[in-house]
């Protein structure tokens, strides 16, 4: 069957599954088959079993012919972020790490505001050229991370920096 993840619940390592006729089917956390946590509005694929509770849980494979489509996709729900906008703001203000903040990746935006605020303030009171090899290193990851994000395609953005939330690289 193929439904989408209505609720997950880490404490109680449950979660609810609803499917597009409006069938609700529990799940156990042992019954989920990927490496990432479940989370509300993922496609899902399954099996019930005799007592109409979902087993073998997967993510479901995408499709644009196959798309279950229940309101929002998953690349622009509640959750979702454009990596076009991720891009251009990691290209023209990365060095700052607001590209970072816009993902909801806090520490990793702090760690490259507070880098480049510190550098720049010693290399200004010090008047010392070496102070700006570090600004200039935290822009080409900056560079990196526009790179990245604009050669991804949606689905993997969106799993890898918005689900999943993976700070660097």
């Amino acid at each position: 069957m193929q439904g989408q993840v209505l609720d997950y619940s880490i404490q109680t390592n449950e979660g609810i599954i609803t499917t597009k006729d409006g069938q609700r089917y529990r799940f156990e956390g042992k019954e989920w088959k990927e490496a990432t946590v479940p989370s509300r509005g993922m496609d899902v694929d399954f099996d019930v079993n005799e007592n109409s509770c979902a087993v073998g849980v997967y993510r479901a494979l995408k499709s644009s012919s196959n798309s279950l489509s229940f309101g929002a996709s998953s690349s622009s729900g509640p959750k979702g972020k454009n990596k076009i906008i991720a891009g251009l703001l990691a290209l023209f203000l990365g060095g700052y790490g607001i590209h970072k903040f816009y993902l909801g990746l806090t520490v990793s935006g702090l760690v490259y505001l507070f880098c480049n605020l510190i550098f720049i303030g010693l290399a200004v009171m010090t008047e010392e050229p070496l102070f700006f090899l570090p600004i200039f290193i935290i822009s080409i990851f900056a560079l990196i991370d526009t790179v990245i994000y604009l050669t991804r395609s949606d689905e993997d953005f969106q799993r890898i920096y918005v689900e999943e939330k993976k700070q660097w690289f």
